[in-house]
């Protein structure tokens, strides 16, 4: 921060807590934000474990709120400022004119849009959609399942639909909204204009008096009501702010870039690949190749491409019954296996739904002609290169698609702690990449509070401010390995 707006590293005005929701967890994390200073502190940690009902997969909302609160009392002692939260994209609840939720949301893995979302896609025109939404096809974004649910008993009881954070941040609040980085997620949202869409919601088969007032980060939703700030032993006083609330928007907000000529991974369940840029790049070309057109904080846009990330790692691990204790002595094996022995699309569907991964990668590898691999080692091999082939790409074509090179990729998240992957990626690309911070998204999450409360601080300095305090680590692209990784993305058809 400027030195005009330092109030001193011990001033409880300086202190934020971040809500910070993934796939297989949720942690409350305290961080604190000064001239030299940007240090967090996870307070509380608890588990999101999904739910598989008759009717499909959903997600314990319940738990997850009262894993909120009690990370919330851990963090009271603080006494922080202000509280934001973040979560993955699409995915929302429903509530009726009484403010009661009408069933538990839907899990995006669901697999109730798998036929819905090429069906809306050819009513509406794929070429209409991506000129009007700019979003990558994806089946479970939130205008496809809208239109899943379309007349059930919820929906036609629906009085308003809150994304994720804003159903929590309305549940601590009582005011409801849709910050914007995640509406931009939902396929409801018009890039252009950065409204809801009437002719994207008519689609969906959803009134326009469904969806919530947008608001930006950095805006204040609200203060605590009673209740959350009894169970919490915060202050009712205590304000609850908007932050980049889609958790890709905040862990991109945190990339430590010192150029304009960067490019990004988040990665860590899914490696969202891509650039920064001032305005949505929605050619035709751009919607062929699959790219998306999300919003990031300071009216950018965040030009990427999904990836299924170490989901493909995570869920081998399930397969065998290990945990990520086993990983080091499995990525040792990696290391130590042939290279470019076997390749995958990282970006296949094929991929996204749980359960039986390694088998899911062998058959992937017959049906294409190549060797399966011989052992564990080998396989997550496989699966690094393809992913690090996959960032190649996904940045190579980004860049062409809207006229920006870059000269280097911060890659953060929790892929940041693996060396295998951060190397081949920079073997890959050619290109240098720094690793960190490994908690992007809690950094993001709290450096955007932290700018509201000081609104005379710069973007830029926060990111000068991160790289000097998170001091991520650099990896050189490897001599000599450029025509292997040539070859290597030849084989696949990448660029």
């Amino acid at each position: 921060m400027s030195p005009s707006d330092r109030s001193g590293p011990s001033d409880a005005r300086d202190v934020f807590a971040a809500v910070d929701l993934g796939a297989s967890s949720g942690r409350v994390v305290v961080g604190r934000a000064g001239l030299d200073e940007l240090a967090l502190t996870e307070v509380h940690r608890f588990a999101n474990r999904p739910l598989r009902l008759p009717d499909g997969l959903h997600w314990d909302i319940g738990g997850l709120y009262q894993g909120v609160l009690e990370g919330l009392r851990a963090a009271s002692e603080y006494a922080p400022r202000s509280v934001g939260i973040d979560s993955w994209a699409v995915d929302y609840g429903l509530l009726d004119a009484s403010g009661a939720l009408l069933g538990l949301p839907h899990h995006y893995r669901d697999s109730r849009t798998d036929a819905v979302a090429p069906a809306v896609v050819e009513r509406v025109g794929a070429a209409e959609l991506y000129a009007r939404n700019g979003l990558q096809y994806l089946s479970f974004n939130t205008i496809f399942q809208l239109a899943a649910a379309a007349g059930s008993a919820q929906l036609r009881g629906a009085d308003t639909l809150l994304l994720l954070p804003d159903l929590l941040a309305f549940w601590l609040t009582g005011v409801p909204g849709a910050e914007v980085t995640n509406a931009s997620t939902t396929g409801l949202l018009d890039v252009a204009t950065r409204r809801w869409s009437p002719e994207l919601l008519e689609a969906a088969g959803v009134p326009a008096s469904l969806m919530g007032d947008l608001c930006a980060p950095g805006d204040v939703i609200g203060t605590l009501l009673p209740a959350p700030a009894e169970h919490s032993g915060l202050d009712a006083a205590t304000a609850v702010a908007a932050v980049a609330s889609h958790d890709t928007a905040s862990a991109v907000a945190a990339v430590p870039a010192r150029t304009e000529r960067f490019g990004y991974v988040s990665c860590g369940t899914w490696s969202l690949a891509g650039l920064e840029l001032d305005a949505p790049v929605t050619s035709e070309a751009a919607r062929a190749a699959n790219f998306t057109n999300e919003l990031g904080v300071e009216g950018t846009t965040r030009f990427l491409r999904n990836i299924m990330g170490l989901w493909l790692v995570q869920e081998c691990l399930r397969d065998w019954g290990l945990d990520d204790s086993a990983l080091p002595g499995l990525l040792a094996e990696a290391a130590a296996a042939p290279p470019f022995a076997a390749l995958i699309d990282a970006g296949d569907p094929r991929y996204l739904p749980p359960g039986g991964m390694p088998a899911r990668i062998g058959a992937h590898l017959r049906e294409t002609g190549q060797p399966e691999p011989a052992d564990r080692g080998a396989l997550l091999r496989c699966v690094l290169e393809s992913l690090a082939l996959a960032h190649r790409d996904t940045l190579r074509r980004a860049c062409k698609l809207s006229g920006r090179d870059i000269e280097v990729v911060h890659l953060v998240g929790g892929g940041a702690r693996n060396e295998l992957l951060c190397q081949w990626s920079a073997d890959a690309l050619g290109l240098p990449v720094e690793a960190g911070p490994v908690e992007a998204t809690a950094v993001g999450n709290i450096i955007v509070q932290a700018r509201a409360a000081h609104p005379g601080v710069s973007h830029a300095e926060l990111r000068r401010l991160i790289h000097t305090t998170q001091r991520p680590r650099r990896y050189e692209p490897a001599a000599g390995t450029a025509s292997a990784w040539d070859a290597a993305a030849a084989r696949l058809g990448l660029e």
